[in-house]
Order: C-alpha cells, then structure tokens, then sequence
C-alpha cells in the first residue's frame, strides 16, 4: 500500500469528498489520453482486418482468373486470415483496456458531473480506476478476445473464403455433375478431396462454436458481474 504524507492512499480516499478544480482538470487530461490510445489501438484493429481482407481478395483473384486455376490459394489464405485473426485477438486486449479506462471515465466522472454536479466519490469509482492503474492487466482473456473479433468482423471473412471454395469446385473447369466429380477436384496433392473438404467444414465449425460460445460468455458475465463496471 502506498504511503503519502503519512497517510495510505485508501485513508486519503475515504476522507475525500470532492475533487478541487486541479484534481479535475487532471482528469480531463487523462480522459483525453485514454481516448488518445484507444483510437490508436481501434486503427490497429482496422489494419489487420484490412490485410485480411486483401489476402482473400488476392486469392479470390487468383483461383478465379481462369477455370482451370486451382483452388488451393483459397486454402492456403486461411492460413494467413487465422494468423492475422490472433494477432488482432492480441490487439484487441490492449485497445479493450483503454476503452474500458475511457468508458468508466465517462460513466462515473462526465455524466454524474453533467447530469447533477455530483462525482459521487462515495461509490469509491475512483478507487477502482486508481487500481486499475497501479495493478494494470487485461480485462479480458485471449480466447475471448479472438471471439469477439470473429464476431465483429472474421466470421464474414471466414464465411466467404468458404463459399468461394465450393463455389470454385462447382463451377470450374465446367458444372460439377456429381458428389464424387466434386471431391475429385478438392484433391490437394496426395490428400484426398474428402479430408480437404471435411477439414474445411471443421474448420467453420471451430469458429463458429467460438463465436456463440464467446457471445454467450460475454452475456454471463454482463449478468453475473458484481458492478455495473465497464471494464471488460
């Protein structure tokens, strides 16, 4: 615990009532700090969306150049989609800190100062952002972190990459006329139609299962959450 001037930071919390003009004007820089790297970090969430997007357009372009292009680019960017799904995962921990720092910033500071003049200091909201940055730490997990981004934007991505497959093997060279002509142009190498094909159906699967389990744990932990926090 910290000492000042005789006195732990919790005492001096506790005999505070209201914030002089200084302490609040140091808020207000704060606040625009947060939001200063919240939107830094929500542009980083943007560009690795974008090189996702671009990766499948590039593969798009290539397996549908001509009708006997192979289909394989479509497999093989999925790679790359889930590489850059994880690493916006990462970001999004760090951008999730400073909105929730800004949002509990606006909830508890700005909109009680606004509504009635009162900070209402005696709910202790201060104390919670004062630990939050004297103990910082993630606000949410890794797992749910990627299914809050397959939600927002890489079902969509994953979805089309899908289609386009299947699309590429029923059309290209000519109209597919049966289950097993299709399995014979999903062939990869010596990997059979069938494992490619099952494997990508999988591969959906995981990810669509991560996003209802990620919006469902999201909604529990609204429910059960001991305050009307925002952080997380």
């Amino acid at each position: 615990m910290l000492e000042t001037g005789g006195h732990s930071i919790s005492e001096q919390y506790e005999e505070r009532k209201a914030l002089n003009a200084a302490e609040i004007g140091a808020m207000a820089h704060l606040y625009r700090g947060e939001v200063y790297r919240s939107t830094i970090w929500r542009t980083r969430l943007d560009t690795t969306t974008n090189w996702a997007v671009v990766t499948l357009g590039v593969a798009l372009s290539i397996s549908f150049a001509s009708p006997d292009a192979s289909p394989l680019p479509l497999v093989l960017v999925g790679v790359l989609i889930i590489f850059f799904l994880m690493l916006e995962a990462r970001r999004y921990r760090y951008f999730n800190v400073w909105r929730a720092r800004a949002r509990w910033m606006e909830t508890h500071f700005y909109a009680p100062m606004l509504y009635d003049g009162n900070l209402h200091l005696e709910e202790n909201w201060q104390k919670v952002l004062a630990n939050d940055y004297l103990h910082p730490k993630y606000h949410v997990d890794y797992l749910t972190a990627i299914g809050r981004r397959i939600r927002r934007n890489y079902l969509w991505i994953l979805l089309i990459q899908s289609l386009a497959f299947a699309g590429k093997i029923a059309v290209h060279p000519t109209p597919v006329q049966s289950w097993d002509e299709a399995f014979r142009r999903a062939d990869v190498g010596p990997v059979p139609g069938e494992v490619i094909v099952g494997l990508g159906a999988l591969y959906m699967v995981v990810w669509v299962i991560m996003a209802i389990w990620s919006d469902q744990n999201d909604i529990s932990r609204a429910k059960y959450r001991q305050t009307d926090s925002s952080m997380g």
